[in-house]
């Protein structure tokens, strides 16, 4: 893997000239590991980055204040500070926050909380429309689970606490599995009912709580993304490329997002031919393309080669155009996600890979990425060893045998090659696995952010997000199951989770390159599952044009972009043109402790980071405007100075780039 020294800033936007590499340092602090213990409010919980739940599982009893867990007793959340955005929108009895939208739907008393670190909570359980609310009646905790992370309920046994003692574990989608046991009463609602209800609108013919949400916000999160304006910051349209309708009704494909970049020179005829030869008619279109070079990512499904190696010459031609449009290179790299094996297997299934005796000039490389299933399993070891209990003893041998590091390799690794063989080798590169919505996002976004300073702005991010995510098709609805009940499902699978995991590894290294922090991550992780905003919901476009998501729920963006202080990396330097090839072997990468095993209070750092990193930002601004107030003085002292003495002043600088140690 290559590593390359750092050179200095320069340009604009990632598009200028001056680009430099940027090899991965050593060593070095990333912005924030995890914030304090957060309220029982819903979005203060979000803003904390600890959800209610870890506070909850932590024992306040003094007994439990020891070595391994140094944690104090935990605020009540009506004395923490009161938050301009989602903060509870109206008090009920006990105390229990609810959002805008949100309504009581029952109250169940004298429920224990089977805690797995400090033993039986009694308290009152409260059912919302959006979440589970536990309070405990001997303790000063709170237990809040959003109702959109439950992934299925499973009856447990509860000894020595009577027959119509009733026991339940909510495993979730978050690495945390909560347990409950309460007394089965008659006229009581069943628990476990108005849970799945609510937990699975679209199974019991509900809406998802993102439609009943009613929260305002004064910025409009959809305005994030516009797919012309992204475009244009690129260079596009040129003469090579054009912004095409040629999806605008969904015809051409219905997973593909309206607005589309292809080669200039292909009639639509042709097209259409070329979408019969792609799975899902999932055609090669332009991704990002090379402020310099013109070198693209390009991006489209496998081709339809099949056992007998059917030829398209259209498509042949397709990817013979996409090279031509690169003066800089006579060849196209081809970067297959899955491993050879697979692709073979696909093959005689009617599914396939290029040939490099009918595609001239192009060179295929399998990147070896399992498959869904297979990091589907990998999670689901990594809850094992993080929760509840930890091994000490085997702790690094224990998350090895998951493999999930070794995933998380082998797509930085795939990334940086098709960032390296743009930036270093000039060419152009076509990315797919089998569909074009799993693997691909992964590797054409992972691929961008190391290319493209933009897209490591707090913005340029969530552009990056809803464009090769959102916009191209990556099934949300199906990899997590949003509303649904059928948690066996072999469709679902936490690949958005492993992009962000690789992200989080890069902000790591590269601890100065990121506008945005830890808890911006985890937040978006966190909305991936709630269902509280409309952005993640459903497969594609289409479909979320057809539910009218963007009228009738509020964006996440909305809420992030309401209060971005909170998101923001203190140590964020401006550098533009700099390309970010991190270090990945696996020395190098660590499991993300402070999000998979966040619910574990032996995990949580001594020292609130998210506070500390706040009080920074604001110190950096009052030094800003420090430094400000400084240069105006001297401006104007060498302004009366040079009118005095009627002399030109000599030409100097007044102020030198800021680097830091890479």
């Amino acid at each position: 893997m290559m590593e390359k020294q750092a050179g200095a800033p320069g340009g604009s936007d990632g598009a200028g000239p001056n680009r430099k590499p940027w090899g991965s340092p050593t060593s070095g602090a990333a912005a924030g590991e995890t914030p304090e213990s957060p309220s029982g409010s819903h979005v203060e919980w979000c803003k904390q980055l600890i959800a209610a739940t870890i506070s909850s599982q932590i024992s306040v009893t003094p007994e439990h204040n020891s070595r391994d867990s140094k944690v104090g007793r935990r605020q009540d959340f009506m004395s923490l500070p009161a938050l301009r955005y989602g903060a509870q929108g109206k008090m009920f009895q006990n105390q229990i926050p609810l959002l805008p939208g949100e309504s009581i739907q029952t109250t169940v008393k004298d429920v224990m909380y089977i805690c797995p670190f400090s033993g039986l909570v009694n308290g009152t359980l409260t059912i919302t429309d959006y979440k589970l609310y536990f309070s405990s009646t001997d303790r000063d905790f709170v237990l809040d689970v959003n109702l959109g992370v439950i992934s299925r309920q499973e009856t447990i046994s509860v000894p020595n606490q009577g027959e119509n003692t009733k026991g339940l574990e909510l495993v979730c989608k978050d690495m945390r599995s909560p347990r409950f046991a309460y007394k089965m009463e008659e006229n009581h609602p069943d628990v476990v009912e108005l849970i799945a209800k609510h937990a699975f609108p679209l199974s019991h013919n509900l809406p998802l709580f993102a439609f009943l949400y009613k929260e305002l916000f004064p910025v409009d999160g959809w305005k994030v993304y516009d797919p012309a304006a992204e475009y244009r910051r690129q260079g596009l349209p040129n003469e090579s490329w054009t912004i095409s309708k040629v999806n605008s009704s969904y015809e051409l494909c219905d997973t593909y997002p309206s607005t589309l970049v292809i080669p200039t020179n292909i009639s639509d005829d042709d097209i259409r031919r070329v979408a019969a030869f792609r799975v899902k008619h999932r055609i090669p279109v332009l991704s990002w393309i090379h402020p310099e070079s013109q070198a693209t990512i390009v991006r489209c499904s496998q081709p339809l080669v099949g056992p007998s190696d059917r030829r398209c010459k259209e498509d042949e031609r397709f990817l013979q155009i996409i090279m031509d449009a690169n003066a800089q290179s006579h060849k196209l790299s081809i970067f297959d996600a899955r491993q050879g094996s697979v692709a073979l297997t696909n093959k005689a299934k009617d599914g396939g890979f290029e040939s490099e005796t009918f595609y001239t000039n192009v060179e295929l490389n399998f990147l070896e990425i399992p498959n869904i299933h297979v990091i589907r399993e990998s999670l689901r070891k990594v809850k094992d060893v993080v929760y509840p209990t930890i091994d000490e003893a085997h702790w690094h041998s224990n998350i090895d045998q998951t493999h999930w590091l070794e995933y998380i390799r082998l797509l930085l690794a795939g990334a940086a090659k098709v960032a390296d063989k743009l930036e270093s080798g000039k060419t152009s590169v076509v990315v797919h696995c089998s569909d074009g919505w799993d693997r691909t996002a992964q590797l054409t976004s992972l691929s961008m952010l190391m290319l493209d300073s933009y897209y490591r702005t707090l913005r340029g991010f969530q552009v990056l997000l809803e464009k090769e995510w959102i916009g191209f098709g990556h099934k949300f609805s199906a990899r997590v199951g949003h509303g649904d009940e059928n948690h066996a499902n072999s469709e679902r699978s936490p690949l958005f989770v492993q992009f962000i995991d690789c992200v989080w590894q890069m902000t790591r290294q590269f601890p100065a390159a990121f506008e945005f922090n830890e808890l911006f991550l985890i937040t978006v992780l966190d909305h991936l599952y709630s269902c509280l905003f409309g952005t993640f919901l459903y497969n594609s476009e289409q479909e979320r044009a057809a539910k009218e998501v963007q009228t009738r729920t509020m964006s996440l963006w909305s809420y992030i972009n309401s209060q971005p202080e909170d998101f923001t990396n203190p140590f964020y330097m401006d550098y533009q043109n700099h390309v970010l090839y991190p270090m990945v072997s696996s020395r190098h990468l660590e499991l993300w402790s402070s999000y998979y095993a966040r619910w574990n209070p032996r995990m949580r750092p001594q020292v609130p980071v998210h506070q500390s990193l706040k009080e920074l930002l604001i110190l950096r601004a009052e030094l800003q405007r420090r430094v400000e107030e400084l240069q105006r003085e001297a401006s104007a002292s060498h302004s009366l100075s040079s009118s005095s003495s009627h002399s030109p002043s000599p030409t100097h600088t007044t102020g030198t780039p800021v680097h830091t140690a890479v």
